[in-house]
């Protein structure tokens, strides 16, 4: 299991440290958000991780959806239930929700496609800043606070025709946009799922921006060199 690293699971719960969530966000999503360093005070595990995990435990559904209902910070205990139900929640010990999964259709549990089908969304997930969310800020005129940039995954859903692929799924970008309140804001990332060239799917990933003011170009050009510095510097 592709993801066996980023986690110790003991009787169906799990336990994420602040290291192994910081390796997946970096090293498989390339995802360098400043909440998932372990050093953060705001620190929460990656939605990816979590989402990856309910496929590899759970199986690739026609259709999924994913809610994220709280951020998972560090000590945190995942209850994962040992289930065949179409809707279920990974929660704490407290009964506190952090991810609601809903499914239905046909179930593929081939491990060489799930471990495709999460590389790929988790690294065209992680990618989102700041190749397309800093143009759609733009053009809305808005920006991150760079001090305390806070972008928080709120769901994501995906419809297949089908999961009997004959080559590993794929994902591709077909839409995005970003709606300002004030403040705040609602970005979504739309994708198709594509196989042997073919589409054979779609489906969309929803964020929350906040702390939104107005477009700096010098401020943001900083805030994106730091985050791409940051990135060359693990990748070194």
């Amino acid at each position: 299991m592709f993801l066996s690293e980023f986690f110790t699971e003991n009787n169906n719960q799990v336990l994420i440290t602040p290291e192994q969530a910081s390796h997946f966000a970096k090293g498989v999503a390339g995802d360098f958000n400043p909440l998932h360093d372990p050093s953060n005070k705001r620190f929460c595990v990656p939605g990816d991780l979590l989402f990856s995990m309910v496929l590899a435990k759970y199986g690739l559904s026609q259709r999924m959806s994913f809610n994220f209902a709280g951020m998972v910070g560090k000590d945190v205990a995942l209850n994962f239930p040992d289930t065949d139900a179409l809707s279920f929640d990974i929660n704490d010990d407290n009964g506190k929700v952090y991810l609601a999964v809903e499914r239905e259709g046909e179930v593929c549990h081939d491990a060489a496609v799930i471990e495709a089908m999460a590389r790929n969304y988790v690294e065209f997930s992680g990618h989102n800043f700041p190749h397309i969310l800093v143009p759609l800020m733009a053009e809305h005129n808005v920006m991150l606070n760079p001090e305390r940039p806070l972008v928080i995954y709120d769901s994501m859903e995906f419809n297949l025709t089908h999961v009997n692929f004959s080559e590993p799924p794929k994902l591709e970008l077909a839409e995005s946009r970003l709606e300002v309140n004030g403040k705040r804001g609602v970005a979504y990332l739309i994708f198709d799922v594509k196989s042997a060239g073919e589409v054979v799917g779609t489906g969309s990933k929803k964020m929350m921006l906040s702390g939104l003011r107005a477009f700096d170009q010098a401020a943001i050009d900083a805030f994106c060199v730091q985050y791409l510095a940051s990135r060359d510097n693990y990748s070194a």
